[in-house]
């Protein structure tokens, strides 16, 4: 009998092997809709139950893109876009494939965000895999329902910390499932090989508890050794099950996604986006700017504002860029400095986590983004606070007054919560800034020149990663794959990208760079050892051989 896996991941898809009737029709990896042949229709039992025209795929995409236009809300094309995902996903690829720029926003940030607050009242079908407090002891018979054997990629929740809007608990499932969108269609995973899952564990947000579309448990969110044993559990399930998968962690709270990713990631194939992806993708921003400015982070000295799981990374994996430089690891921390939520981390103050001591320095104690930038004098700023507006005008000025190129990323998601508009950061700088942000910004006018903002979009970074943990099979992921993702990304911005003030590539061209970083991530693997196949003679060839094409297949 052939596994359901193989048959999704046959490109050259048998007519005897396939279900027949209404069931090939709901199912969603193999479905055409009204794209089925006369022939295949015959063969495969399901003539009468499709309209009789036939229409190619490139007109059923002009269907679906106008009938996404003329949603009247981001929301609606949201649902819109996720029915189409659960009835056809090579036409919902081909979809995204073509029109990312557009798409992406409404797939991921800054939609996805309102999609989670939303996510009882717009569910529609089941996605993923739930897993609950009370699926102890049974989690592998469980991953062992879902009906694709050969998973290669699992983005995994517990809903604590959903972008910057906090504790969604089951509602967070939105997440896991963008993501695993944006594998596919920036980086060309196939979807079978990918499986979101959603650990609720309870929520401490009472408005969801008491909500009576909340999908998830109403109860407090559980905490101490029975989550462990839960994490635990979920680990060695999964690597079991799945023995070839990668494990991403996603949105977990800061009280937990340290800790975990620094107990399972030298145990299995595993890394946390929103530590290190985010990192990559903020690191790689500075490489870029470098080449405006002039220099080498020699010459720079970093103030982040916020000192989550985001800024935190970003601090680690800038200091490891440093010291590849040739900078010792003590100076390099000492061009970074951070401000949280009480204040400027100095050395004097003794509520300062572990993950957070070794960016705190001898100063006087500071409590605003203001002071902290009058004092440290930074080159640049860097945000992932979480918190709309914390850089004012006077902090923008402030920059300005210091540096004749100040680089600014108001990083944090969604678009509400960003630390200010592209349109502050360049009006307050008289249009000197060099500016990022986490969501999209149209572009801005000043002065009779036009900036186009630049996203600092982890979707840069993770699908590439995963993409070539994929391609060397990969038993680990080392901090060094997420540096040179960051190299990788920094190098594929032309100089007409920077012209326009853009630190990024376009978005047109992610899947291109994504194959270059997988390459770069696989390369690591090989000579350190890190997975038992052999090197292909052309690695690039075999990375673009197994990217997925969004095209239909013939099926008779």
């Amino acid at each position: 009998m052939t596994r359901r896996s193989d048959l999704l991941l046959d490109p050259h898809h048998h007519a005897s092997d396939l279900p027949k009737g209404i069931k090939l029709l709901h199912d969603p990896l193999l479905n055409k809709g009204t794209a089925f042949s006369q022939a295949e229709r015959d063969s495969l039992g399901i003539h009468g139950l499709l309209p009789p025209r036939l229409f190619t795929q490139d007109e059923q995409v002009t269907r679906v893109m106008e009938n996404v236009r003329r949603k009247p809300n981001n929301l609606e094309k949201y649902i819109y876009m996720i029915g189409l995902q659960d009835r056809n996903e090579t036409l919902f690829y081909r979809v995204l494939v073509e029109n990312l720029a557009e798409l992406m926003p409404i797939i991921y940030t800054p939609t996805v965000g309102q999609a989670c607050m939303e996510y009882g009242e717009i569910f529609r079908r089941a996605r993923g895999l739930f897993i609950t407090k009370y699926d102890r002891g049974h989690i592998r018979e469980i991953m062992r329902n879902w009906p694709n054997e050969d998973v290669r990629m699992i983005v995994v929740t517990d809903g604590e910390r959903i972008l910057g809007l906090g504790d969604l608990g089951a509602n967070g499932m939105g997440i896991p499932v963008g993501k695993l969108s944006l594998y596919t269609g920036c980086a060309g995973i196939h979807p079978a090989y990918t499986l979101p899952i959603t650990l609720d564990v309870g929520t401490n947000n009472e408005t969801l508890r008491n909500d009576p579309l909340y999908i998830g448990l109403q109860e407090p969110r559980l905490r101490g050794p029975e989550y462990d044993a839960l994490i635990e559990e979920f680990i060695e399930a999964a690597t079991e099950v799945f023995p070839r998968a990668v494990v991403q962690l996603e949105d977990f709270g800061n009280s937990n996604a340290f800790r975990l990713l620094t107990k399972y990631r030298d145990q299995v194939c595993l890394f946390d986006d929103d530590i290190q992806g985010t990192a990559a993708v903020v690191v790689a921003g500075l490489f870029s700017a470098m080449r405006i400015t002039g220099g080498t982070f020699a010459d720079h000295r970093f103030l982040f504002v916020g000192a989550g799981q985001a800024n935190l990374g970003a601090g680690e994996l800038l200091v490891l860029a440093m010291v590849s430089q040739g900078m010792s690891e003590k100076e390099a921390r000492e061009r970074c400095w951070f401000v949280d939520s009480t204040g400027l981390m100095v050395s004097s103050r003794t509520d300062l986590s572990a993950q957070k001591r070794p960016f705190a320095h001898e100063a006087p104690f500071l409590k605003t983004p203001l002071e902290a930038v009058e004092f440290v004098k930074p080159t640049a700023l860097i945000g992932a606070a979480g918190q709309a507006k914390m850089f004012p005008e006077a902090v923008i000025r402030a920059m300005g007054k210091l540096n004749d190129r100040p680089i600014i990323f108001a990083l944090s998601n969604p678009t509400s919560n960003s630390e200010c508009s592209a349109e502050e950061a360049y009006t307050y700088t008289e249009g000197r800034a060099i500016f990022a942000s986490g969501s999209p910004f149209p572009p801005f006018t000043y002065n009779g020149k036009t900036f186009v903002p630049g996203q600092g979009n982890n979707s840069y970074i993770f699908p590439g990663v995963g993409l070539g943990l994929i391609a060397s099979n990969a038993t680990r992921v080392p901090e060094e794959m997420f540096l040179v993702a960051a190299q990788t990304l920094a190098k594929e911005v032309a100089q007409e990208d920077l012209d326009l003030g853009r630190i990024y590539p376009p978005l047109n061209r992610v899947r291109d760079v994504s194959a270059k970083i997988a390459e770069a991530v696989a390369n690591i693997a090989y000579r350190d050892g890190l997975t038992a196949d052999k090197k292909p003679a052309d690695l690039a060839e075999h990375i673009k051989n197994i990217m997925f094409q969004p095209v239909y297949q013939d099926y008779v």
